[in-house]
């Protein structure tokens, strides 16, 4: 097993995430098995009691694993199911050993965080990358560790204790550390200024890690002064100083980072053979791309392509409760962009703070903006969140779509909201609502609290994880795009709710056309609604953005995007394409 360390300094949020996804995604390309873990220092055992607003989106895993985002960024990049034990955390760490301490099983010894924290760090880590994450039952070649936080955080330092313990464990053959650092750029000539990377590698060292490359995040690429500057007060190989300014996409650092040949120099320092042709005839282009990146270089360029079109974009209204940061909303955001890459046409989010919508904010300038977004979009779509802030705006916005006809894609929330409006709206039932927005007994519970989950714990209580939808209508649109051919069919997405529709009420709200064509195994729990005579209004109570990738859309949103589409070709858009793109998804479209 090859290990490589990805740790940051400077300042958080550097984008270590991004190159360690990056790396893995060049190791793989290569023909090598990898994985990946995510160390986050905060004492919480895992994300999700955390606040969108503090944390951004919590991600969640086929096995429940509440997660920290980046773990969404190796999975797409690496299009493979990580496990909760990928997410390292300082309370996970602390609650095992105390765990084991309570058995009894360090035989009377003073519980320390050296050796004890730190050899559980390691033990955790050599455990988890053993574990296969693609499927196939063999060990994987090399896992991808990103270290959280920033070099010299009080919270981070048991684990750079472990690290830098480890790198001896596994020998200095098979430990390769990155540190990625930042070099502003300053003045109106734009000098790009080494000191702070001087200062965190300094650090690093200080704490018994040494680099053996330097990741240089910049605005602009690195001047061959400033390599070398980095290199010699680094003590790194000037080689190894690699450059890694602003790209025009995500997608594209891979490219970037093969560019300044990193990836044979880390197969050098591990010593790893790679299980493609490295010899054999790369694409022509400044990049100088190998064949074994074509594939993704193919997807990076179409995604320029899709993102520079400024004619007549798909607009899509997100209509949620925590706008101020995207970053809660993260897999959904890469969600439409995938979608928006496999039909060619750029799609632009008009974000709507769902409370703006509601009638107490009338004759406020908020409330005029947001509506006109809203009458304006080609597409309206309600993500998922917890308690009862700007509920009534995500009512008005699933009623505005179910009665003039835009697209509409509800997840988790967004489906509970869509039956609570139909159910008021079309059913009659005027005090319908959610037993997570009004007390038992007061008003008619069309959303109901699960019976299973905990009403005292909150963290990891929920319905989580991958669970199986099965299909009771092959006609339908959703059941088209996620293929399914006949009844009794199913597909696997993952959840996290603690309150589902409530059965009692979907018999008689089926009646008046709003169907529920995708149920649980004990056909009990309603999983995907889709209303009639619509040319899209869908809701799912899973997540379906977890499991998009860049090459493998989601169907739900392949399927928002595309009604978008639909309903623009009069005005813009190729119909002959349109067409080629809803046979490919196996829709049965007459335009």
């Amino acid at each position: 097993m090859k290990y490589i360390v990805v740790t940051g300094g400077v300042l958080s949020g550097i984008g270590k995430g991004i190159i360690a996804s990056s790396t893995a995604m060049i190791l793989k390309s290569m023909g090598l098995r990898v994985t990946s873990i995510k160390i986050d220092p905060y004492l919480n055992i895992d994300a999700g009691t955390m606040s969108p607003f503090e944390h951004g989106e919590v991600f969640v895993l086929d096995d429940g694993g509440e997660a920290d985002l980046d773990l969404g960024n190796y999975e797409r990049f690496l299009d493979v199911n990580l496990g909760k034990d990928n997410n390292i955390t300082t309370g996970k760490i602390y609650n095992s050993v105390i765990e084991k301490e309570r058995k009894g099983q360090y035989l009377g010894k003073t519980v320390q965080v050296v050796p004890h924290i730190s050899g559980e760090i390691q033990n955790w880590i050599e455990r988890v990358s053993h574990v296969s994450v693609d499927g196939i039952d063999e060990s994987p070649d090399v896992c991808v560790i990103e270290l959280g936080g920033t070099v010299g955080d009080i919270e981070s330092m048991p684990f750079t204790e472990a690290l830098r313990q480890f790198q001896f464990r596994v020998g200095p053959e098979n430990f390769c550390l990155m540190h990625v650092s930042l070099v502003p750029v300053l003045g109106v000539v734009g000098e790009q200024k080494t000191k702070p990377s001087q200062q965190s590698v300094r650090e690093l060292r200080a704490l018994g890690l040494s680099p053996d490359f330097c990741l240089c995040r910049s605005s602009q690429p690195l001047t061959h002064e400033t390599k070398k500057k980095i290199s010699l007060f680094c003590h790194v190989p000037e080689d190894n100083v690699i450059g890694v300014h602003d790209v025009s996409n995500i997608y594209r650092v891979p490219i970037l980072l093969h560019s300044q040949n990193l990836p044979n120099l880390i197969l050098k320092r591990l010593s790893l053979t790679p299980k493609v042709d490295m010899t054999k005839s790369v694409n022509a282009g400044e990049d100088n791309t190998p064949y074994w990146m074509s594939s993704w270089k193919n997807m990076a360029d179409r995604m320029d392509k899709v993102s520079n079109d400024s004619l007549n974009p798909i607009h899509i209204a997100m209509v949620g409760k925590y706008t101020d940061l995207s970053d809660a909303y993260l897999s959904v955001i890469k969600a439409l962009e995938h979608a928006s890459m496999e039909i060619d046409r750029k799609m632009v989010i008009d974000w709507i703070e769902a409370s703006n919508l509601e009638k107490k904010h009338q004759n406020t300038k908020e409330y005029d903006q947001s509506w006109e977004m809203l009458r304006n979009c080609h597409g309206i779509l309600v993500p998922g969140g917890f308690g009862d802030r700007g509920i009534e705006g995500m009512i008005l916005a699933a009623n505005y779509a179910r009665t003039s006809g835009k697209p509409y894609l509800g997840i988790c929330l967004g489906m509970q909201v869509a039956v609570i409006e139909f159910a008021r709206n079309v059913m009659g039932w005027e005090n319908a609502n959610s037993e997570e927005f009004i007390a038992s007994g007061i008003g008619k519970h069309v959303v109901v609290y699960m019976p299973e989950v905990s009403k005292t714990h909150m963290g990891g209580t929920m319905r989580l994880g991958s669970r199986e939808t099965i299909f009771s209508d092959p006609t339908k649109k959703i059941s088209q795009l996620y293929g399914i051919t006949q009844a009794g069919q199913a597909v696997e997405e993952r959840h996290r709710h603690r309150y589902e529709v409530n059965p009692d009420v979907v018999d008689e709200i089926e009646t008046k056309g709003l169907h529920f064509v995708g149920r649980d195994t004990t056909g009990v729990r309603m999983e995907i609604v889709e209303l009639e005579g619509h040319d899209y209004y869908v809701a799912c109570q899973f997540h379906p953005e977890f499991k998009s990738r860049p090459q493998k859309p989601s169907p739900p949103f392949v399927g928002l995007i595309l009604a978008c589409w639909k309903q623009d070709l009069k005005k813009n858009g190729n119909l002959e394409r349109y067409q080629d793109i809803t046979k490919k998804w196996n829709l049965n479209e007459n335009i």
